[in-house]
């Protein structure tokens, strides 16, 4: 008996992209996610993955339609991931005063010790462990994997592959959120989930994981430099600060007149599925 629910199906450059539901035991309620499965993948071929995490206030739809990734999927053979941002539905937590940036749709890929967050806030978990067992065992889907993300899910992305570097061939991110002990949605994020307790906050900060020495692997940065959220939310420049001061090897290009929209990671996602799929199809 199967795991996974099957919400939907659409066939799409020679393969299938699906919309499935399954009760998760980490965030103790149903998650929907995305999967495209591209032609190559069946019972007798598995097929690499690579995980997006989407960023603040999106379903595992918004990727799925506006950022056109499935075509370069198809044309590698690489099957695309792609979860919910957070906990849905009745019964779990939300923010009382209406702030798109935290609660439901604002998981912040972190492990929330704080209540009433504790019970379903298991994100970081939820992507590092949960959904790629998942994965694999139900579909035609190999344990070989990268991960890529936008604004939130480009801060989900880095933390994930660098706290689990040997976990993923490569990571990439659009406008991420590099900084979040340093940003206003990242402190009221980290305060809420975590508490007052700074070493924790520190585990969810690229800037610190990368001057911590975190094992280095292939890594891609696109950055608008029309962001509107980039100097007061995704401080980029710490983020190459810190960097530099690791000795860190990170492929970083900064683009004049993109801004945070979705416009923008349709422009240079090819460039990112071709980056993961030289290290995806790597022997």
């Amino acid at each position: 008996m199967s795991n996974i629910t099957l919400l939907s199906s659409q066939k799409l450059f020679n393969g299938t992209h699906n919309q499935y539901q399954h009760q998760s035991e980490t965030t103790n309620c149903p998650m929907t996610f995305s999967v495209y499965l591209p032609p190559e993948a069946n019972n007798e071929n598995k097929v690499p993955a690579l995980y997006f995490l989407s960023g603040l206030t999106c379903t595992d739809e918004n990727f799925s339609v506006k950022a056109g990734a499935q075509q370069y999927a198809a044309k590698h053979g690489i099957a695309l991931i792609m979860p919910d941002t957070s906990p849905r539905g009745e019964g779990v937590p939300d923010d009382l005063e209406d702030d798109y940036a935290f609660g439901q749709g604002a998981g912040f890929y972190v492990n929330a010790t704080q209540k009433p967050w504790n019970k379903h806030f298991k994100m970081y978990d939820y992507v590092v462990a949960e959904l790629p067992k998942l994965i694999e065992s139900e579909l035609p889907v190999s344990e070989v994997k990268s991960i890529f993300g936008h604004s939130m899910g480009g801060h989900g992305a880095l933390v994930i592959a660098l706290r689990n570097a040997k976990n993923y061939r490569s990571v990439s991110a659009f406008s991420p959120i590099t900084n979040p002990i340093e940003t206003p949605w990242g402190q009221k994020a980290l305060y809420n989930y975590l508490g007052d307790h700074l070493p924790q906050w520190l585990q969810y900060d690229a800037c610190h994981l990368v001057a911590q020495g975190n094992n280095q692997l292939p890594m891609l940065i696109d950055q608008g430099l029309d962001d509107q959220f980039l100097e007061e939310e995704l401080l980029l420049d710490n983020f190459i600060s810190a960097t530099d001061d690791a000795g860190y090897e990170v492929t970083i290009n900064q683009h004049e007149g993109y801004n945070h929209s979705y416009f923008f990671i349709t422009t240079f996602i090819e460039s990112h599925l071709d980056f993961h799929a030289k290290y995806l199809l790597a022997e």
